[in-house]
């Protein structure tokens, strides 16, 4: 983050620009003339956090996509599948068992294991060999998403939080006055910040391990030079199957927290995948921050875009990404 700021000074100043501005908007009191023109200011409240915690569930699937595609250079097309096998698992698991809290570990155990035989069978056999790895996962894909239909049938499911973060939960923000000129504080639910938290814990892990520990020296060293690094007597292969397991169980878990967020139905694997790739594009290959960046940017236009230009609202992620590629094309926190 420092170096962007030290190499690309007017590019912060404008992104501090319209940090600043958002947080005007949400803090400030808003006058009449600003609701006739932007709306109530509750509708605009909703869509901003709605956009945050969308971009929480963007990250944590992003996340597990960029240590595998960004740092590792895999190209794992396959990887919304592991997040909509990830949800149905939990969906069962949470509803045979009745513990929500239960499901993310079994999940991720469940979904590492088929990423380190994904790691070991397939990306092993095929190093540096982008457009195989490609063609593989996308026919892998197919396969993973036609037994998710055969098992689960076409219909919808909807994980259910437990009760303890079920209802809405009061913020410190002021989202309009009544005729008597008392505050309204917003009102959001619960388990959506849960998900923000466990978003924002998940980021802050991840980044300290890959940046100050020795887990972390490792990746990187393997990534830049491999042969090098086996030379040295380090068993490459075994840090690279763990990497692709945490970045496959993550993307499992994911699932689980889309399930209780939305909901989980043929197509989601698809969607995902597809907002993997845009956010590792925005955010810049191999980098946590960079993903969490580019995460927050297409969460808040979309549901930006849904509330004020629904029409458009799809265009807004794609003109993102176009920008991104035109003047970024390493994406904003990625190297060159």
């Amino acid at each position: 983050m420092k170096a962007f700021v030290t190499r690309h000074p007017t590019w912060s100043l404008i992104i501090g620009f319209v940090v600043a501005v958002l947080l005007w908007l949400i803090f400030a009191p808003w006058t009449e003339g600003m609701e006739d023109v932007l709306g109530r200011k509750r509708v605009f409240l909703n869509a901003i956090f709605g956009g945050v915690t969308l971009g929480a569930l963007y990250f944590l699937v992003a996340s597990g996509f960029t240590l595998i595609f960004g740092l590792m250079r895999n190209v794992n097309l396959a990887h919304g599948s592991l997040y909509l096998l990830g949800g149905y698992i939990g969906f069962e698991v949470s509803e045979r068992t009745g513990s929500w809290l239960l499901a993310f570990p079994v999940v991720f155990v469940v979904v590492a294991l088929l990423g380190l035989v994904l790691q070991n069978q397939v990306f092993r056999r095929m190093e540096g060999e982008e457009l195989r790895q490609t063609m593989v996962t996308i026919g892998l894909s197919v396969v993973l998403a036609d037994i998710m239909l055969w098992i689960w049938g076409g219909q919808s499911y909807t994980i259910f939080a437990p009760d303890w973060l079920s209802g809405p939960m009061t913020l410190p923000i002021v989202s309009g006055y009544r005729s008597s000129g008392e505050a309204v504080m917003l009102k959001y639910p619960a388990v959506r910040m849960a998900i923000l938290f466990a978003a924002i814990v998940v980021g802050v892990a991840m980044w300290l391990i890959l940046n100050r520990s020795r887990l972390g020296m490792l990746i990187r060293a393997g990534v830049d030079d491999r042969e090098m690094l086996a030379a040295s007597g380090v068993r490459i292969q075994y840090v690279f199957l763990a990497v692709f397991g945490f970045g496959a169980g993550l993307a499992g878990m994911a699932g689980i927290v889309g399930g209780t967020f939305q909901s989980l139905s043929p197509g989601e694997d698809t969607r995902f995948l597809l907002a993997s790739l845009v956010v590792v594009i925005v955010g810049g290959m191999g980098s946590i921050p960079g993903a969490a960046i580019g995460a927050l940017v297409i969460g808040l236009a979309e549901q930006l875009g849904l509330v004020y230009a629904p029409t458009y609202s799809v265009v807004f992620t794609f003109l993102i990404m176009a920008a991104v590629l035109a003047f970024r094309p390493q994406g904003l926190l990625g190297r060159a």
